[in-house]
């Protein structure tokens, strides 16, 4: 929802302002017009203004669209298996090669971004109780429940990204006001994911159902319910994952979109599929700005893009199996492939309506397969530069999938095939019959998941990093790199690149964290 969008504003001084009591003199004036300590929190305006700011770190701490794509989304792909870097850019050469250091400025930015959700959701958390509950510009109680709630989802989702990248990550869940408040020691992991699970548990407990008009968009219910399943999945409580994706699944509020590439277009965004989002526009007016780049970066050259990346060569053979009964290759393969086919085809990034099929550029191109998703210039920028296509963070085909994996790691097969077979379904892919459960297993983590979800943000490497850590069925990143042809396999060391170190900038700044082992 456009209107959603233009008012995730990031709230700056009067989220960070700290008052401190003083005399003063007689002659001094209160600024009205200026948002202070003690003039904030005051209104639900406040509060809505406090609660977006929280969602506005999901684009960057600053909200910027560079930071968005060139550090976070990077940070979040450029590690695993699906991709290779166009090596004539220069945009995540280490970390596809996992040659960086401990002061590259993609994670640190996802460090950073992170923390900031996580600072205004504990101002959210801490000062909401406190707004006016006056009928007129205030908040009832139940409203300001729901709110606290909706800051609680957020902070674990901030915490569940965390947990996923680094090691060694403190713990805050209050409002740093003392000087010994911005030197935190890092926190067991068990205590993190115990607040996760809390703060997931508590979204369940108090959001809505659904959304509607300007709030369409934001955390539901069933969003944190899916990320509860979700947490508990990257635990193996399988049986507890397996109730909350159940929730979901029958509550009777998401389906799948009948197409699969109306999902990435932009004409559908927060469509029935969807549970949660990043709320991109290219409306720019009164200074706003929260467009998105990612339709230059995975088109080519050709196309009027900037082709930062590719498909791997091990996800393109994956997509190349996505079959139909007719032996005609799948819906989510045109849909997230521009290959060499006489079916493909692909949009002209700054021109909407405008699509070219592959024999078109085929001379032109200067590798053979590209991706489509979020290529489309739907939402477009007046200057034709950038769009507002939304990103996804959890469809209702990755909740599937997820509850797929726990019901067959708990030896449920059978079931765990049927829900599979309704994601290919959807895709027109063949349905799949009579595997075990070890070759379920290894169909659903490398060809359903990739091929259903390649290259949206933040989920394979985090599936590639939570497998490696597998008591049940244990798979070290190193082995699935290398049985997947991955040219910088050699290069990756189990223990030490799994995971991203702790900033140079963060340990530079707090004694009280320790460097992650191995760097």
């Amino acid at each position: 929802m456009k209107t959603l969008k233009k008012h995730l504003y990031i709230i700056t001084a009067a989220l960070v302002f700290t008052s401190t009591a003083c005399e003063k003199d007689f002659l001094d004036k209160e600024n009205k017009k200026d948002l202070s300590g003690s003039s904030f929190w005051k209104t639900k305006e406040h509060a809505e203004q406090g609660i977006l700011s929280t969602y506005a770190a999901l684009r960057s701490a600053g909200g910027d669209k560079w930071t968005w794509f060139e550090e976070l989304y990077i940070s979040s792909t450029y590690k695993s298996d699906e991709i290779i870097n166009n090596k004539a850019e220069g945009y995540g050469k280490s970390l596809h090669s996992y040659t960086y250091t401990t002061d590259e400025s993609t994670f640190t930015n996802l460090w950073h971004s992170c923390f900031a959700g996580i600072s205004r959701a504990n101002q959210c958390i801490e000062n909401i109780p406190n707004v006016s509950g006056n009928a007129q510009n205030g908040l009832s109680d139940e409203e300001k429940k729901m709110m606290i709630a909706e800051a609680k989802f957020l902070r674990g989702y901030y915490y569940f990204t965390l947990i996923n990248y680094f090691k060694n990550i403190p713990l805050i869940t209050k409002v740093q006001k003392e000087e010994i408040d911005f030197y935190p020691s890092e926190a067991k992991e068990e205590d993190i994911w115990n607040q996760i699970e809390s703060d997931f548990k508590e979204g369940v407990q108090f959001l809505p159902e659904s959304r509607a008009g300007n709030e369409v968009g934001r955390a539901t219910k069933y969003t944190a319910q899916a990320y509860l399943g979700k947490a508990y999945l990257f635990q193996e409580k399988f049986e507890n994952a397996n109730t909350e994706f159940a929730g979901v699944i029958n509550s009777g509020k998401y389906d799948l979109m009948a197409n699969y590439g109306d999902n990435f277009n932009g004409a559908f965004e927060n469509n029935k599929e969807s549970l949660f989002e990043i709320q991109f526009s290219a409306d720019r007016t009164n200074s706003f700005d929260a467009r998105n780049p990612i339709a230059w970066e995975v088109s080519s050259y050709a196309l009027n893009g900037w082709e930062l990346f590719y498909p791997s060569p091990y996800l393109e053979s994956e997509f190349m199996k996505d079959k139909t009964d007719n032996g005609t290759y799948s819906d989510r393969v045109y849909a997230t492939l521009f290959f060499d086919d006489p079916n493909s085809k692909a949009p002209v990034v700054n021109e909407q309506g405008v699509e070219m099929k592959y024999s078109d550029v085929k001379d032109g191109l200067n590798y053979h397969v590209f991706f489509k998703k979020y290529a489309y210039p739907a939402d477009l920028a007046d200057n034709k530069n950038y769009t507002g296509v939304n990103i996804h963070l959890m469809r209702f085909a990755d909740v599937l999938l997820m509850h797929a994996e726990a019901l067959n790691e708990r030896g449920l097969t059978a079931e765990a095939l049927t829900v599979v077979n309704r994601v290919r379904e959807r895709a027109k892919a063949a349905p799949l019959v009579a595997l075990s459960t070890a070759q379920l297993r290894e169909q659903i983590r490398h060809h359903e998941r990739p091929c259903e979800l390649s290259m949206e943000f933040g989920i394979r490497w985090a599936d590639l990093y939570r497998w490696a850590r597998s008591k049940s069925a244990p798979e070290p990143i190193k082995t699935v790199l290398t049985n997947h042809n991955h040219e910088f396999a050699n290069n990756f060391i189990n223990g030490k690149h799994d995971i991203y170190p702790v900033p140079f900038a963060e340990i530079s700044k707090n004694p009280n964290i320790h460097q992650a082992k191995n760097w």
